[in-house]
């Protein structure tokens, strides 16, 4: 389904909220008031009830933050969203380029003589409170925990969400939540902590073979829970959720109301384990009042789901051979009609989408479509509504990023295809764009290496011709869990290594405002390699592609490639064409085989 942004303002909404809302910061004596993406689960994607900057500004995006002062208004995004966010928001709204501009740095331009920032300390971690107080405290200015204030100006605000959790299936999960707790807590107890602190929707989901319905596309549940050093865990939801999971984790697993959360941080001994960067400013006051022992460190869940068992891992194959199949007869399809005109945004979105539900065993897709005709393409997370829908036109390039969920896997896929003719230089990029991901699909390192040690070689194909893109090159991937997962990534900010079962997207772009945008994706999973001869006894990683799709081989330009490169495109659409060649409608089978035709 297409993206209509029932919560989002329009442009003429945003100066009468923003006067609402001024109007309340004044009268509790605060000068500036900050209203970030984030809901208390901090988490990237929000349910409509948490929408509060896309309600306020009518920005939509998946990060950024405002700030609200009595005679200005900044929105802070960063590069994927510098084209969306100035067709979103009132000319009121400043746009602010971060992180190059830091939230610190614009306030005491704002305000040289300080003041008094309001914020609701559920919707701030830890860490962001701290170095807004170590940088601002100096210059004056005060930050006041109160309760929200676009809350009180939100008068149709959405209900939370309702549905209850569900299990997932051992024969999908690997391990059982007993043996996952039992493993976490002899961390805890080895380190001499009593507790965790669990905030992360998809850490507790991972940690108890649970799942819920409560951010739009990621099946993860929103819960509070604490693991204890005895492997026993308290979990904390709202009414209606987890209830009927009872029977099923067993007497070690104890149900509690989401509200009692904060009284049971404060009647408990410590030490607990808390992570700063995750946990709301909330909790991390209730333990200070309470006296209670903190000790930071990372959500011990973190890298045990990031690392998938062999469980997952066949899974995680199993999920996107499926959806391969579900692409190749969207590609089959939109190869047939694009050319006849008369296709839309929409209809692209919708007909995809038909695409994955025809499989049988779509739970749901991951994350909204984009789909960018022409210049759209140039906006790196563009969601398509009917104000923007726009024609699918011959000499034009299509950008379609999109995933489904299947209770075995996440899937997350972007190809740029071109419609007719490709526009002038178009095909010189996309193959720039193709090597980068080629570079990193054929990488080989020792272990110890981050993703930002990896990032360079997607971008310097680019980098020789003078060109760049403005986001990430890889993101980690759930396991029917988030379509974006942490800690493991490929790019220049990743300080985490990367280790066996990790799974990553690989996807290098180029975006030209006005003209057009390509990015290719595929998802790789991280995996030991096999020894080379004449290699010393170092032990070292590789990936394993996972994604199996044809890529556009009118928009290759043979000449700018390399023999190593021709070969790996020719093994990639020989591999494809085994997959998925039986798995398709003949008519199909017949355009999938022109597709992966050798170069």
């Amino acid at each position: 389904m297409f993206q209509t942004f029932e919560v989002a303002s329009r442009p003429e909404q945003g100066p009468p909220r923003l006067a609402q809302l001024r109007t309340h910061i004044a009268a509790e004596g605060l000068d500036i008031w900050l209203v970030p993406r984030a809901d208390a689960w901090q988490g990237e994607y929000v349910a409509p009830c948490d929408a509060r900057l896309a309600w306020l500004t009518g920005f939509t995006g998946s990060a950024g933050f405002a700030v609200i002062t009595g005679h200005g208004a900044g929105v802070f995004v960063d590069g994927r969203y510098r084209v969306q966010v100035r067709a979103q928001v009132a000319d009121v709204f400043s746009v602010v380029h971060w992180p190059e501009v830091q939230l610190a740095d614009w306030l005491i331009g704002q305000c040289p003589s300080g003041g008094v920032i309001g914020f609701d300390p559920w919707l701030h971690t830890m860490a962001e409170v701290a170095i807004l107080r170590a940088r601002l405290a100096p210059r004056g200015f005060v930050l006041r925990a109160m309760d929200n204030l676009v809350d009180r100006i939100w008068t149709d605000r959405p209900a939370p969400p309702a549905a209850a959790f569900s299990l997932q299936p051992l024969a999908f999960a690997g391990e059982t939540h007993e043996a996952k707790c039992a493993r976490l807590a002899a961390g805890l107890a080895e380190a001499g902590q009593k507790a965790a602190v669990l905030t992360q929707p998809d850490s507790i989901a991972w940690l108890l073979n649970i799942r819920g319905a409560d951010t739009p596309h990621n099946p993860v549940p929103q819960a509070y829970a604490l693991l204890h050093d005895d492997g026993s865990c308290d979990l904390f939801a709202r009414p209606g959720k987890a209830e009927g999971l009872a029977a099923a984790l067993g007497d070690r697993v104890r149900l509690h109301l989401q509200d009692r959360f904060a009284q049971a941080l404060a009647t408990r001994g410590g030490p607990v384990l808390i992570d700063p960067k995750t946990t709301p400013q909330h909790l991390a006051d209730v333990l200070t009042t309470a006296g209670v022992a903190m000790v930071e460190g990372a959500d011990p869940c973190l890298l045990p789901k990031a690392r998938k068992n062999p469980t997952e891992i066949a899974g995680m194959r199993a999920a996107q051979e499926r959806d391969a199949v579900a692409m190749v007869e969207f590609l089959a399809w939109l190869d047939r009609e694009a050319p006849r005109g008369g296709l839309t945004e929409i209809a692209v979105v919708r007909a995809l989408e038909g695409f994955r539900r025809a499989t049988n065993a779509l739970r749901d897709i991951s994350f909204e479509t984009i789909c960018g005709a022409g210049p759209h393409g140039a906006i790196v997370h563009y969601r398509v509504d009917e104000a923007t829908n726009r024609p699918v036109r011959s000499g034009e390039l299509l950008l379609v990023d999109s995933g489904g969920q299947y209770i075995d896997g996440t899937t997350d896929i972007t190809r740029t295809v071109t419609v007719g003719a490709p526009p002038a230089d178009a095909r010189a990029c996309y193959t720039r764009v193709l090597q980068g991901m080629i570079a990193l699909s054929r990488a080989r390192f020792p272990k110890g290496v981050g993703g930002q040690h990896l990032d360079a070689l997607a971008r310097f194909p680019l980098w020789c011709a003078g060109l760049d893109y403005d986001h990430g090159t890889g993101h980690g991937v759930g396991a029917y869990l988030s379509v974006h997962e942490g800690p493991q990534r490929i790019s220049r900010t990743s300080d985490v290594a990367l280790e066996p079962g990790m799974i990553l997207s690989n996807e290098p772009g180029y975006y030209r405002e006005g003209a057009f945008g390509i990015r290719i994706e595929n998802l790789i999973a991280v995996r030991e390699a096999l020894p080379l001869p004449g290699g010393d006894a170092r032990a070292m990683l590789d990936f394993e592609t996972l994604t199996f799709v044809p890529l556009d081989r009118r928009l290759i330009d043979t000449a700018l490639l390399a023999q190593s490169e021709r070969d790996w495109i020719d093994a990639y659409h020989g591999a494809t064409l085994q997959r998925v060649g039986d798995k398709v409608a003949t008519e199909t089978r017949d355009w999938l085989i022109a597709a992966c035709a050798p170069l």
